[in-house]
């Protein structure tokens, strides 16, 4: 996958293979079906210690169908596209749903829902690189942590990867749809030491296009910096105190309200969030914008796992929920409309309050800034949240000291009404775009 022709070339093979499948499905006796490839070719690098630890060449892609006889569903998968090996995978596939129990709600999302309008989101960027050029940037990265300071005496590695490829998705509506994309990512990893305490940190930078990543000797010096910040650290007293999630932490909180609001928790009465839609669940100036055609978006996508079309939407709009987050199952199980969510969600950006993470220090005054979370404590049926903490004692609306082991924890429904500002310090590297989150009040467990 070297070039623009190429990949395309590629995509149009697929869609062809695809389209074979999908009329080999309905010879043998399948109501309808979908299948999807994905193909990704690209190079994993890393280091430690400035040493070359690894080096991985990586090609991948399977083909993934599934039939349905009726309302019963069956699954099969192959690497290989020749015709012998796309019939026995339409076979294997029709020869388990035979054995599957009979579910109404199993099936195709309707037809109308289908994307027509496949824009082009500038996704594929791809990038040649040899393991020479590889490796280097990942021995800049650790050597400029070792640089920033002396107390920098080890590192956990630095990694640089950068992948190209392409998904195809077709049904039996006529659906045959497919788009390239690439992604590159640069890490660093180091631990800093003082007397007997070690401290461990890290940077990273990702991208859709490879010369937008930030430099190696950024994202070392970063990660060094990180590291360098949390020695000395302090335990707190068990206390209450107003609890500051930096942007980088901040996306998780919403990571949890994207579970709590998808069609699979609903349907399973397993949401601390049921029956939610038109409530008001967030602060009147909390607003969650969905821009799934963003280009270069790291979360862009034309169309979602089904080919259902993705759209422009709020999510949350002046506090209040609007919509639930559905793939075609979900939709019919509750007896509404698939919202295209299938695969996940699309760049959602979160609305701000305060221009920086000063400024929400300021507001703060006094509490915990809270910039690693451990653990996996946290409870979307009932809302209850416990997790192990890192971060800055604060007051005065400045950091004085880093804290460590300690656990933060209370209930995400309060929490979420508890939020009082969010930062201009926009994390951008991922799905959900946030800034720092201030909640009121939250108990943190120490001594």
């Amino acid at each position: 996958m070297t070039n623009n022709s190429d990949i395309f070339q590629q995509i149009s093979e697929v869609k062809t293979a695809i389209a074979d499948l999908l009329d080999m499905s309905k010879q043998h006796g399948a109501t309808s079906a979908e299948a999807v490839i994905s193909k990704s070719k690209g190079i994993s690098v890393s280091s430690r210690c400035e040493e070359l630890e690894n080096i991985e060449f990586n090609q991948e892609g399977a083909l993934g169908i599934t039939v349905y006889v009726g309302q019963h569903k069956g699954s099969a998968s192959t690497a290989d596209l020749s015709h012998e090996a796309l019939e026995r995978t339409v076979k294997a596939a029709i020869d388990i749903a035979k054995y599957t129990n009979e579910d109404s709600f199993a099936g195709l999302v309707e037809s109308e829902l289908m994307a027509t309008d496949i824009q082009d989101l500038d996704l594929y960027h791809p990038h040649e690189i040899t393991p020479e050029e590889a490796i280097t940037f990942c021995l800049e990265a650790e050597k400029s942590a070792f640089e920033a300071d002396s107390r920098i005496t080890n590192s956990d590695g630095a990694s640089l990867s950068s992948y190209q490829g392409f998904k195809v998705y077709g049904n039996s509506h006529g659906f045959i749809e497919g788009y390239p994309s690439s992604r590159h990512s640069l890490s660093c990893s180091v631990i800093a030491e003082s007397g007997d305490e070690m401290q461990r940190d890290y940077a990273y930078t990702v991208d859709r296009i490879f010369q937008n990543m930030e430099a190696a000797t950024t994202v070392g010096s970063k990660a060094a910096k990180a590291a360098l910040e949390r020695l000395d650290a302090k335990k707190l007293d068990t206390c209450q105190v107003p609890v500051l999630f930096h942007a980088e932490v901040a996306s998780t909180l919403f990571g949890h309200l994207v579970s709590a609001i998808s069609g699979g928790s609903l349907y399973r009465n397993s949401s601390f969030l049921m029956d939610s839609i038109d409530t008001q669940i967030l602060p009147e100036f909390l607003t969650i914008e969905e821009r799934p055609h963003v280009l270069q978006g790291l979360a862009s996508s034309p169309f979602d796992s089904e080919g259902v079309a993705t759209v422009d939407r709020n999510i949350i709009e002046a506090g209040v929920l609007t919509t639930y987050l559905l793939t075609g199952y979900s939709a019919r199980k509750m007896g509404l409309k698939t919202t295209g969510h299938a695969g996940g969600i699309h760049n959602w950006y979160i609305s701000q309050t305060d221009p920086d993470l000063a400024a929400m220090l300021k507001k703060m005054d006094k509490g915990l800034l809270v910039t690693e979370l451990m653990g996996q404590g946290v409870n979307t049926v009932t809302g209850d949240y416990s997790r192990g903490a890192a971060g800055f004692w604060v007051e005065n609306g400045e950091i004085q000291y880093p804290v460590s082991e300690v656990t933060i924890a209370g209930n995400l429904s309060n929490m979420f009404k508890q939020i009082v500002a969010i930062g201009g310090d926009v994390e951008r590297r991922g799905a959900v775009q946030t800034g720092s989150v201030l909640i009121e009040n939250m108990k943190i467990a120490g001594n």
